[in-house]
């Protein structure tokens, strides 16, 4: 509890420019280095909007649009440059031709649902933008997609802090409980995908003859 309120007091010392910036940075960043506690910065904003220090409609538009803009980013390096990535040595080590394959067949199948589901799950959020580009999924499915789906998850988050007013040990105890369960759920999801990477690269493998 004392560190919660130890960040609290640390934020109400910066200046309300300064913290949009943190805050965007920390939304941003997270959809290219997963373990950062993006979650955390938009409840954190949330309280201190409670407080007056900032504006919760300003806070939840700027977390949303640099999550959504630095997603969007990952789809685009995804589609642009991940064809040729997984044609070289180390994209072939990754994921054989058929597997790939069988990334594409699934994104152009369940994209959609993916893309929203995932935005939910730490870690696995990070990466499936880049798949959905390299499946070449028509940016006319992934941004609206995208942007509903963090509007949702960042719009509660924001709602949640702002909710939690002062009170934010008991609201950063209740998001880490709700993240401890979504990781639960993210690592199931990550064991599945290594039972089925496994099975399909022996699939994949020439018969010895």
């Amino acid at each position: 509890m004392s560190e919660g309120m130890g960040v609290l007091g640390w934020a109400l010392e910066l200046a309300p420019a300064l913290l949009y910036l943190l805050l965007a940075l920390g939304a941003a960043l997270e959809n290219i280095v997963p373990p950062i506690p993006a979650d955390t910065f938009v409840v954190v904003g949330g309280v201190l909007a409670a407080r007056g220090t900032l504006g919760a409609e300003w806070v939840f538009v700027v977390t949303w649009s640099a999550n959504v803009a630095s997603a969007l980013l990952v789809y685009a390096a995804g589609r642009r440059y991940g064809a040729r990535f997984f044609q070289g040595r180390l994209g072939r080590r990754l994921l054989s031709p058929g597997q790939l394959e069988q990334v594409e067949g699934f994104f152009r199948r369940w994209g959609v649902p993916a893309l929203i589901l995932t935005r939910f799950l730490p870690g696995v959020r990070a990466v499936v933008p880049g798949f959905a580009g390299v499946s070449r999924l028509r940016p006319l499915v992934v941004v609206p997609t995208l942007a509903a789906a963090s509007a949702v998850w960042y719009g509660t988050l924001t709602w949640a802090g702002t909710v939690a007013g002062a009170n934010l040990p008991a609201v950063l105890d209740t998001l880490a409980g709700v993240n401890r369960g979504l990781l639960v759920l993210a690592v199931a999801v990550g064991g599945v995908l290594g039972w089925w990477w496994r099975r399909s690269r022996r699939r994949d493998r020439p018969e010895p003859r």
